[in-house]
């Protein structure tokens, strides 16, 4: 197993520790989108807890923020805290871990609640970076549902029309949304087409849940010129644990005794 892959089990077997313990969270996405985040903080962006004031480090921005669970572990395994108290302190009284990313917590660029408003923020923090002539590029995750809000498309119009070839937006695509299918609530079949009329390039990524074709995408993403770039990543909600994959009910269900114990054991065998 490579070093990458190895680091997104360790960041699934947080989030299950997070969630189990706090009775709270959004356990489906979380797991659907720890490649991703994996990817972009141990490979991709320039970024560190000793960077964390540099003007120059990378934006990183999670417009899907019912899933910071997922984020507060990364950062956490990347160093910017002790990982062990956000996994303990996740949703308690007077943490700073809680539901949505915040300022409060070291390493969060953005506060999040009402979904939708990644894009337009991260249209402005990479239009200011070609203003000021820095070098920093910005990401931003959204989720396929939160596609449904109006908001995105504004963003999106924006950061065609400006050029804004250092602001890359990745759609962690599950099909699964807390009401349903996507195709049922809101069809984002045709989510690349909607990025290209807006002058974006478009890189598809058949398994968003493998490390290797995430970098290879996002590596190219940094060649890509003249326009930002989409990552359409076709990933499986509720990816590393068998019961909890591919099922809506596990957008934020509460696991039991004995479905935790479960869990656990299938990432420990990944990971041995």
């Amino acid at each position: 197993m490579d070093a990458l892959t190895r680091k997104s089990f360790e960041v699934r077997r947080d989030i299950i520790e997070m969630i189990y313990h706090s009775k709270a969270g959004h356990v489906g996405g979380d797991l659907s989108v720890a490649d991703i985040l994996t990817v972009l903080y141990f490979q991709v962006m320039n970024v560190s807890p000793e960077k964390k004031d540099d003007p120059d480090r990378d934006r990183f921005l999670l417009s899907k923020g019912h899933c910071a669970d997922a984020l507060y572990c990364v950062l956490g395994e990347k160093g910017y805290y002790n990982v062990e108290e956000a996994i303990e302190t996740f949703s308690q009284f007077e943490s700073p871990f809680i539901g949505h990313p915040n300022t409060e917590v070291s390493g969060i660029e953005m506060n999040s609640g009402s979904l939708g408003h990644g894009i337009s923020v991260g249209v402005g923090m990479a239009l200011a970076a070609k203003m000021n002539g820095q070098n920093y590029r910005t990401y931003v995750v959204l989720g396929d549902g939160e596609m449904a809000e109006g908001s995105n498309y504004e963003g999106m119009m924006a950061a065609g029309h400006y050029h804004l070839d250092n602001l890359c937006a990745t759609v962690d695509l599950n099909r699964l949304q807390i009401s349903g299918t996507t195709e049922k609530v809101m069809d984002s079949s045709s989510l690349a087409d909607k990025f290209r009329d807006f002058g974006w390039h478009v890189i598809e990524v058949e398994d968003g849940n493998d490390c290797g074709q995430l970098v290879e995408a996002y590596e190219k993403a940094k060649t890509l010129k003249g326009k930002p770039t989409a990552v359409i990543a076709h990933t499986v909600k509720g990816k590393g644990v068998s019961f909890m994959e591919d099922q809506a009910s596990w957008h934020h269900g509460v696991m039991t005794e004995e479905q935790y114990e479960q869990a656990v054991k299938e990432l420990e065998e990944v990971l041995r």
